[in-house]
């Protein structure tokens, strides 16, 4: 999957489900996508974007290229959006300290650092194995020429994997004939929505995991992962 900045509840489900997550980030990068921005409450109605400015974000570079332009003020700015719900949201204290965690917990000053540290964080404050691999760290020797539906066998079959789940929306990519030529199990996850109460505020679905947090303690969370996923064989 490409490093999603802060990603929604149905990314974290997902990753509950696999042994081995591949940030996939080998493809050119693409502005203004969930890459560098997602989306929470706004204290007034309805949503607002929350988002990591980039020094360089264009198509012109692959997405592990991409850099932040200012990690302390977007930061900064992230908590400061969040502050509108520091009274009424049972959990912001931990939802900000979330945040400079995975700012302080990357590596460098690339937004796939920064988003794997998001997910790490996330993962640990809710008592979910990450195992990851970054793609370009794995020094894969991929054809020029690749459809969008042929990187996931590709990268399946180099690293001997024997299943891979994408989510549902993604079914119309993949060929389940190419993945059985390889002996893998292509299966879908269907994700179940999480709704609740952010009171006294009107709910918004799929939101940033952020939002979910702010308003529920994380064992809730934790198990709504597990329960609310099936997968399904393709």
């Amino acid at each position: 999957m490409q490093p999603y900045f802060f990603p929604y509840f149905g990314h974290f489900a997902l990753i509950a489900a696999v042994d081995e997550w591949i940030v996939f980030d080998v493809t050119q990068y693409t502005p203004k996508t969930w890459m560098n921005r997602n989306r929470i409450l706004h204290p007034k109605e309805s949503w607002q974007y929350v988002s990591v400015p980039l020094a360089n974000g264009s198509i012109s570079i692959r997405t592990h290229e991409a850099k932040l332009l200012d990690p302390a003020a977007a930061e900064a700015a992230l908590i400061g959006k969040l502050s509108a719900f520091r009274r009424q949201a049972p959990f912001h204290a931990r939802v900000v300290d979330l945040i400079r965690q995975a700012y302080a917990g990357r590596k460098d000053d690339t937004l796939c650092s920064l988003n794997v540290s998001a997910l790490r964080a996330v993962c640990a404050y809710l008592g979910v194995r990450f195992a990851y691999r970054i793609c370009s760290e794995l020094e894969l020797a991929f054809p020029e020429q690749m459809g969008a539906g042929d990187w996931a066998p590709f990268i399946c079959e180099a690293l001997g994997a024997t299943g891979y789940v994408n989510p549902a929306g993604g079914r119309e990519l993949f060929d389940p004939l190419q993945f059985q030529r390889i002996g893998v199990d292509l299966s879908f996850a269907e994700v179940a929505e999480f709704a609740y109460e952010p009171t006294p505020y009107r709910y918004e679905a799929h939101l940033s995991i952020l939002d979910v947090l702010l308003w529920n303690e994380p064992e809730l969370v934790a198990a709504a992962l597990r329960e609310n996923l099936t997968l399904v064989a393709a």
